[in-house]
């Protein structure tokens, strides 16, 4: 009976564990949107007792807000572009070419997307004031871009090395250019994986706080990730409404991100190129 139910649980505990950590992060999201439709919420978790559309009425209609949100998505999806577009081109020659350097400039790749921004931003924020790219949004860009980079070139470079090279030969045979084989016999064997790279560094960018705190001082330049200060008034007061309001439209775009990714995650991680036939 003792190993019986020392069995029990030992499979239970895992589960019960799983399930405590998945209330603590379900309680928090569950006041998101209770909070969002509560016209006089507060900080505490309670059923409203009407429900009302004008906190999001608010902060869809105000201007500040959607110049935010544009902003936002400006950032994102030019960072992700531009990180698709020069990654892709990165990584061909890592992939294709046996380099003499090769495996210690991977390894510093491999090192560079473990480095905290943190331990940049001063020598960067001091860098920005003397280019005149502080208080930019193209250089918020642009080091995003820089950041980014290590982590797209490294997942490409990946990604490349299922695509077999027979099919890049047989092209070149028929006349085609390197760059042509990159743009009509690679690339579309790696849309699983550019889909995948683009998503991630789209997500990364979208919740991205601290960079945009650092290098943007004027509010209307701010992205939505830092309007999230405007509901926070003087003297403690909090328009906590608004605030969950916004926050439930804050989340939809990596939600977007989270469902698309279902469908190229999978294939990228997994990915096989073509054969010749």
């Amino acid at each position: 009976m003792t190993e019986i139910y020392r069995k029990v649980v030992y499979r239970t505990l895992p589960y019960a564990a799983l399930t405590f950590i998945g209330i603590c992060f379900l309680l928090p999201l569950l006041w998101v949107l209770v909070a969002s439709v509560d016209p006089n919420a507060m900080q505490s978790l309670k059923v409203p007792s009407s429900l009302t559309a004008g906190n999001y009425i608010d902060v869809i209609t105000s201007r500040a807000n959607q110049r935010a949100f544009l902003i936002g998505l400006f950032i994102s999806l030019g960072q992700a572009l531009i990180v698709v577009i020069i990654g892709l081109l990165a990584a061909y020659p890592l992939s294709r070419y046996q380099l003499k350097y090769k495996k210690p400039f991977m390894l510093t790749i491999l090192f560079m997307t473990s480095l905290p921004i943190t331990a940049v931003m001063v020598p960067v924020y001091q860098l920005f004031l003397t280019l005149k790219l502080y208080d930019n949004i193209f250089g918020v860009i642009l080091f995003k871009v820089a950041s980014a980079m290590p982590y797209g070139i490294w997942m490409l470079k990946n990604f490349m090395d299922s695509v077999p090279n027979e099919l890049e030969e047989a092209a070149w045979v028929d006349g085609a250019s390197i760059l042509a084989g990159i743009r009509r016999i690679v690339t579309p064997l790696m849309i699983p994986g550019i889909c995948t790279v683009a998503i991630f560094t789209f997500s990364g960018s979208w919740g991205n706080f601290f960079v945009p705190y650092i290098l943007l001082s004027t509010p209307e330049k701010f992205p939505a990730a830092l309007k999230l200060y405007q509901f926070f008034g003087q003297y403690g007061m909090v328009s906590y409404g608004k605030l969950a309001a916004f926050s439930t439209l804050y989340a939809i775009p990596s939600v977007i991100m989270y469902i698309l990714s279902q469908q190229f995650m999978s294939k990228g991680f997994g990915l096989q190129g073509g054969t010749k036939g």
